[in-house]
């Protein structure tokens, strides 16, 4: 009985009252060893995402490939129509007028850096998701309301069911609830 508890635990939840403690709480989380944590509020709290050790700048390579490839592409089908498949001399002007190409290609880049910051934004978040095992958390309803949460998962490394959730109480937790999967 105890590996089949032992397997459906996906972390424990430590509730806070107000967002200084758990700015706090994380710190110490992360200076105590924990790695694979995360936090739940109701609204952005300065300082939380550095907190908890999450630095993960991928998004802006996203953009910066879908702007350029948006630019390259942009100008490409500019060139090729006007110069390679239909080719019409129009006032003497030369067929890779390049200073023409100007708006289109700007537009496309940033078409294209957007459709990227969002498509790679709810990829890299997993999104849409449905169902997550916090959910099962008790009294985790309120992290939309009033109440801010951090999530140590099991899969952590340093994690110790009782010590973990002894340490969590110690950096002023109101309340440390089992999130079963």
């Amino acid at each position: 009985m105890l590996a089949t508890r032992e397997s459906t635990l996906y972390g424990l939840a430590a509730e806070f009252d107000n967002p200084e403690d758990i700015v706090i709480a994380a710190h110490k989380a992360y200076d105590e060893g924990y790695r694979r944590m995360d936090a739940y509020t109701p609204f952005p709290v300065h300082g939380l995402v550095e907190a908890i050790g999450f630095r993960d700048n991928k998004v802006p390579w996203i953009i910066f490939w879908g702007g350029l490839i948006g630019a390259l592409g942009g100008y490409a089908l500019q060139y090729w129509v006007s110069a390679v498949e239909y080719p019409l001399n129009v006032g003497g002007r030369p067929l890779n007028a390049w200073v023409n190409f100007i708006p289109v290609t700007f537009e496309c880049t940033i078409l294209l850096a957007a459709l990227t910051a969002v498509f790679g934004t709810l990829a890299l978040n997993g999104l849409p998701k449905p169902y997550h095992p916090i959910f099962n958390a008790e009294g985790f309803e309120r992290a939309s309301q009033d109440r801010f949460f951090l999530c140590v998962e099991a899969a952590d490394p340093a994690f110790d069911r009782e010590g973990t959730a002894e340490f969590l109480r110690g950096i002023g937790a109101v309340r440390v609830v089992e999130v079963q999967r």
